[in-house]
């Protein structure tokens, strides 16, 4: 795996052996970044990645500007790995070893930009993007992306924006409106 542009431009990371996590491809990770580099300006993000796996896409928005990274994950081999590559990288991540569902119901921070990537077999991976709305984790105009596969559909959601497509790799795309467009 590498990091696809920024400071960090080709720098390749080895994630733990046996991880549970699904790291996002390259070909997906660049596609997204394609469409961010068009809305944000990474250097202005208040930006949580949730289900951080191996730190890839959080590795990425540090390596373009991003200086306010939280990074939620449960596996402690994932954190560790993720710690380490961060320090190695001087990277801005503050890593979370913690449920995510834990951790978005405690939090009372909101972000400019949430990214889920969540295991695609998890029975609660429909619930996430009502979960971020519930616990109103994102500033107004912020957008939550939420990595899936076609097995599920967020199209009727009611903050729900759009969607990319790279294979099996979905990215469905959704905003907290500001107070003046209700």
């Amino acid at each position: 795996m590498r990091i696809i542009s920024g400071k960090h431009k080709g720098i390749r990371f080895t994630p733990p052996k046996k991880t549970p996590a699904r790291p996002t491809t390259d070909i997906a990770k660049e596609g997204l970044f394609n469409i961010l580099n068009n809305y944000f300006y990474f250097d202005e993000l208040k930006y949580l990645d949730l289900f951080g796996g191996t730190g890839s896409i959080s590795y990425e928005m540090a390596s373009r500007g991003c200086e306010d990274i939280t990074l939620v994950e449960i596996d402690r081999k994932n954190i560790e790995f993720i710690k380490r590559t961060s320090k190695e990288l001087d990277l801005p991540i503050k890593a979370l070893k913690e449920d995510v569902f834990k951790f978005m119901k405690n939090c009372d921070e909101q972000f400019d930009l949430i990214f889920a990537g969540p295991p695609y077999p998890l029975k609660t991976l429909p619930t996430i993007p009502d979960k971020v709305f519930e616990h109103d984790l994102l500033t107004e105009g912020g957008y939550l992306i939420m990595e899936h596969n076609p097995n599920h559909d967020f199209k009727n959601h009611p903050f729900y924006e759009e969607e990319r497509n790279y294979g099996s790799t979905i990215f469905a795309f959704f905003r907290k409106p500001k107070a003046d467009e209700n």
